[in-house]
């Protein structure tokens, strides 16, 4: 067995130790009273743990190309003086101008390309691999071809998965439970997605672990400040946000806007994004022409506004501060994790949304409102419901923006830096050896 695979043979108990879940920390409460303890621990992994981010990665527009920046920008922080790797899967018709930062890329449909990468790592001073998993990421059947990488990887690896089905098919299940087993740990962004992973998938609960979506460290600002801005201060904001197909259910809250504005004739829904670039390949505008078809019917032009644009991070969070009510009615009860709604919790807003297993996860405790899904009047209802009752939204804001600020990306590095740190030890894995090796 190649050093650093460390895998459970089904004869010893599997020797990584690692939280269920990741406790959530206020961070001014928790550094007061662990900061020897934490500085401690910073201090030891410091210039110790090369990590390798094996994704989709910006420019390519992609919610888990994002994640992926996101978590490696927030880690870097916390190793200055270590190198971050990406190893990028793209398409090999698309030509994507990335940084340094990208060292290898996959080319998704190439099988080979998979081993190529594994390769390059192994003869890499990388000492462990987080892989991000979301079936269309990879190529072959239900992105299988993710295998053949981990299998000729002698480096430990923790898969984070972004999507945990309740009911998968033959394929899909097998490939996830296939790459569990040959991850020393995989991380999921709720509880329930633990659960669903032992139950559905017999994955043993000991490799798997709960780690929250980050957000951003954003500040609160004074809402109609920001609508000023937007020349949008005369108007009651609601918006969605992302990559848009047919499953986030826009048309449901459309829709809903209707019977809003009977009410609330100032109110303006802003959906911001472009059309996903898979589903653009697929259909073309299909979606959002049939989207405008609905405005047009509804006589709605004067309160649904797209901006069809992949929105910076800071564009969006501008658009976000200026929110009063956001809505995510997505219509797949299956979604086990939505930067978009973590976003919105980490900007304080208050949040009307449908029960996806995320939503009612990271929404539970009164940090936001759940109707059903594909009821267009129960959606309505809420939102005039916020309209109405300026102290029932602002204290479902004020929950909102402490749950997001314990899951800021600050936080939520410390948490992957304490999982790499725990599985290169459990893996034998140490720094100063792999050095060493290399001279």
């Amino acid at each position: 067995m190649p050093k650093g695979k460390a895998r459970d043979d089904g004869k010893t108990p599997y020797q990584i130790e690692v939280p269920e879940e990741y406790v959530l920390r206020d961070e001014v409460r928790w550094l007061k009273t662990e900061d020897a303890k934490l500085f401690r621990f910073l201090k030891e992994v410091m210039n110790k743990i090369e990590p390798a981010y094996v994704s989709t990665y910006p420019p390519s527009e992609c919610g888990i190309a994002t994640f992926t920046r996101d978590v490696l920008t927030s880690v870097a922080k916390y190793t200055p003086f270590s190198k971050p790797t990406v190893v990028a899967v793209k398409r090999r018709e698309e030509i994507e101008p990335y940084g340094r930062v990208v060292r290898a890329q996959i080319m998704r449909d190439d099988r080979q390309s998979y081993i190529d990468a594994a390769k390059f790592l192994n003869k890499s001073t990388v000492d462990i691999i987080s892989i991000q998993h979301e079936y269309g990421i990879y190529g072959g059947t239900q992105g299988e071809y993710i295998l053949d990488f981990v299998r000729d990887l002698e480096k430990p690896a923790v898969a984070t998965l972004h999507t945990v089905l309740l009911n998968p098919n033959e394929d899909q299940k097998r490939v996830l439970q296939e790459l569990a087993e040959l991850c020393q740990v995989v991380v999921v962004m709720v509880r329930m997605g633990r659960q669903i992973l032992t139950d559905t998938y017999g994955i043993d609960p000991k490799k798997v672990t709960v780690i929250q979506h980050g957000v951003p460290n954003v500040h609160r600002v004074s809402t109609n400040a920001v609508k000023r801005a937007l020349a949008i201060s005369d108007r009651k904001i609601i918006s969605t946000f992302g990559l848009i197909n047919r499953g986030k259910g826009i048309e449901i809250a459309i829709e809903a806007v209707a019977r809003v504005v009977e009410k609330y004739p100032n109110a303006l829904y802003l959906v911001l994004g472009e059309t996903h670039p898979g589903v653009r390949a697929w259909e073309g505008e299909a979606y959002r022409n049939d989207l405008l078809e609905t405005v047009r019917r509804l006589n709605l032009e004067n309160h649904v506004r797209f901006n069809n644009r992949f929105l910076s991070l800071s564009e969006l969070v501008r658009y976000l501060c200026a929110t009063d009510v956001y809505v995510t009615p997505y219509l797949n009860k299956d979604q086990i994790c939505s930067g978009t709604l973590a976003y919105a919790l980490g900007c304080g807003k208050a949040v009307v949304s449908t029960p996806y297993l995320y939503a009612e996860e990271v929404l539970g405790d009164g940090r936001g409102v759940l109707v059903d899904f594909r009821s267009p009047e129960a959606m309505a209802d809420a939102i005039i419901d916020l309209f109405d009752n300026t102290s029932k939204k602002e204290q479902i804001e004020s929950l909102a923006y402490k749950y997001g600020r314990r899951t800021a990306w600050f936080n939520v590095a410390i948490d992957y830096l304490d999982l790499f740190h725990r599985v290169m030890q459990a893996a034998g894995v140490r720094k100063d050896e792999v050095v060493e090796a290399k001279k």
